[in-house]
């Protein structure tokens, strides 16, 4: 890229937050990984039941024993996730597998942290999506203490991550979080990347906003009251947070407006985290659809919606990585 932009302070860039950033991380990441062992116990204490032979009604024991150990291992790498961004030794580990998992982590838990405020103040169910549902022993229905560990598992992770991830990644790549937006030239990110990013982004946010709204087209009849409350909170959610994600690539591409370039750095990388993460969760639901489980859509819509979410993740993701790199390439 060529010089920053002239009149313009470019920031020193530095690993050092400071020992009150240092602590917060800390908190954070431990907090993160405490919490979601919570959850995780839950977890194990359903596939020891299961094996014992005591399984959900809607579930078969193979198809409940298998969505338990995906979400133990999911709960695993999300605790080691938490002990990595706490400790100093976190930054040494290799940039991808940190990145990916904190990306997906983040995607999964961050975006929540809203939809469970209003859903508390709505009275909707937070209990945590798809495939939490469910209970150990003999019946359907949860022990209050499982209720209590899983709520405070989704809870204090989201919370520790959404603390400790930003100043792990600005303590490891300072470039891409320091100052402000147009302290340099605006990463050159192309038109036709930019039009397909808007294009899969207006397209979910249009039908998501529409469902949200109290629509009913794609919806199966016989399945259009799953889409209450929680059901238009959590869609309402995602649309907020695609929308938010496109915005700020804007900022980021055109330089506009002036702003802590964190803000929408940070924006980006949880929203096309959740458009991604979610989705490729969803996606094998609605097409293999363990335990007789139900979308309040049809499934070619599912298929579809789940396919542009994935795409728009992935694109949101490579023009932010573009965008880093294009900042990087301005201090040499």
């Amino acid at each position: 890229m060529d010089a920053p932009v002239s009149g313009t302070a470019a920031p020193v860039e530095t690993d050092q937050v400071g020992a009150r950033w240092s602590t917060l991380r800390m908190a954070g990441g431990y907090g993160a990984a405490l919490s979601l062992s919570l959850y995780l116990l839950v977890k194990v204490v359903w596939v020891v039941a299961a094996l014992l032979g005591h399984t959900p009604s809607s579930f078969s024991d193979g198809d409940w024993i298998l969505l338990n150990a995906v979400t133990v291992a999911m709960a695993v790498v999300g605790v080691v996730l938490g002990l990595l961004l706490a400790q100093p030794r976190g930054r040494r580990v290799p940039a991808a597998p940190v990145v990916f998992f904190a990306w997906m982590a983040a995607g999964f838990l961050i975006p929540m942290i809203p939809y469970m405020v209003a859903s508390a103040f709505l009275g909707g169910d937070s209990g945590g999506g798809s495939g939490n549902s469910g209970g150990s022993g003999g019946g359907d229905a949860m022990p209050p203490w499982e209720v209590v560990f899983i709520t405070i598992g989704f809870a204090g992770m989201a919370v520790g991550l959404a603390i400790a991830l930003p100043v792990y990644l600005r303590e490891r790549w300072p470039a891409a979080f320091l100052g402000r937006v147009g302290d340099r030239l605006p990463a050159r990110l192309g038109r036709p990347h930019l039009g397909a990013l808007y294009l899969l982004v207006t397209a979910l946010v249009v039908l998501w906003t529409y469902w949200t709204a109290g629509g009913t087209l794609g919806l199966a009849p016989a399945h259009r009251d799953m889409m209450d409350v929680n059901g238009r909170l959590l869609i309402g959610n995602s649309a907020l947070w695609a929308a938010m994600g496109a915005a700020a690539i804007r900022v980021v591409a055109t330089g506009r407006p002036r702003m802590p370039l964190w803000i929408p750095m940070a924006v980006a990388f949880t929203s096309s985290g959740s458009l991604f993460a979610w989705a490729a969760w969803k996606l094998p639901w609605a097409l293999i659809r363990p335990g007789g489980y139900e979308a309040p859509e049809y499934p070619a819509v599912s298929v579809v919606q789940y396919g542009l979410s994935i795409a728009a993740g992935i694109v949101m993701l490579a023009a932010l990585l573009k965008a880093v790199r294009s900042r990087d390439s301005a201090l040499r």
